[in-house]
């Protein structure tokens, strides 16, 4: 049980992520585009599933964007009408900024009605107007923090450059946040000095070390390689040139995650930190699609094999239902 696993500090946490259908999308594809979801998902060894909000970030960057910006439904919407089939708790992500209190309010209501939890992000550009701050947020979500959990953000490439990821986290930490999901990984140093930094503070502070979840998603063209470098996502040169090398992108791509996966679950394990993985899923590709699928089966394999996470058996709808 998610809620469960992330109170008690429990590693070999595995989730799934996804981003909801595009608003102008219509009701009856809506639902085949969750049907699919659900029939990929559902016999898979999970712990929750992931719903992006979709923001534009073009202010962020004088670049370019590599993809059309194309507004998307919102997650909590998408999840609640449409993906109830799925025995899964739902995380739903949403920037707290762009909301009143009330509103904010009203939708962690919602959330709690519906066993979801929420993840709040940051506003998609640095002058956009806040309407409710980050600690303001968690003051509201406060109210549920006996029966919930609240998530945040960490970013790897942020530390390498600014130095205080292991502060912004534990800030986060003492507004109630029990666990952090990273943005996508490609340079596992990056990731690895995060949790270094973070584990010197918390002892030094004597704060709890809270659970952080690796996000690994497969990158299967060189369209995808770009777009993840225009979203921060750091990727090694030598890296880079491999999978630019590469005769077949998404399997080079595939064999790098599960070995980012394993070496980062050694890692923590060797510190006692509570750990997991999510497993990206934004491509509309049926071969990347496939390819996140058959990373959820290696990385819960090797962490049951590791003794980390104890496989499920898995039911099936019928079962459920008794």
């Amino acid at each position: 049980m998610f809620l469960k696993k992330i109170k008690s500090g429990q590693s070999g946490i595995l989730t799934y992520g996804i981003t909801p259908p595009k608003s102008e999308t219509r009701s009856e594809r809506i639902a085949e585009i969750a049907g699919k979801t659900i029939a990929r998902l559902i016999d898979l060894d999970l712990d929750a599933l992931i719903v992006y909000d979709v923001q534009d970030e073009s202010a962020r960057t004088c670049e370019e964007r590599p993809f059309p910006f194309l507004k998307a439904l919102d997650p909590f919407m998408f999840a609640s009408t449409y993906l109830q089939d799925l025995d899964l708790p739902k995380i739903i992500y949403r920037p707290a900024g762009k909301f009143s209190k009330e509103e904010l309010s009203d939708w962690l209501g919602n959330l709690h009605r519906h066993n979801f939890y929420p993840v709040f992000v940051g506003i998609p550009a640095p002058d956009f107007p806040v309407k409710t701050s980050l600690p303001e947020a968690y003051q509201l979500w406060s109210r549920h923090e006996k029966t919930s959990v609240v998530g945040a953000v960490t970013i790897p490439e942020r530390h390498e450059v600014l130095k205080d990821e292991d502060k912004r986290i534990l800030d986060k930490v003492s507004c109630g946040v029990s666990y952090f999901i990273s943005q996508c990984v490609f340079d596992v140093a990056y990731a690895k000095q995060v949790i270094e930094d973070l584990n010197c503070t918390c002892k030094k502070e004597n704060v709890k070390f809270p659970t952080v979840i690796f996000t690994l998603t497969a990158c299967g063209s060189l369209k995808t390689l770009n777009f993840m470098e225009w979203l921060g996502i750091h990727i090694p040169a030598e890296l880079k040139g491999d999978f630019k090398n590469a005769e077949n992108m998404l399997e080079k791509s595939v064999s790098v995650c599960l070995s980012i996966a394993t070496e980062l679950a050694v890692f923590c394990a060797e510190r006692s930190i509570p750990f997991g993985f999510n497993v990206e899923s934004v491509a509309i590709r049926k071969d990347e699609i496939e390819a996140s699928i058959h990373m959820v089966n290696k990385i819960a394999e090797m962490l049951s094999e590791k003794g980390i996470r104890k496989m499920e058996p898995v039911l099936s709808v019928s079962d459920k239902n008794h």
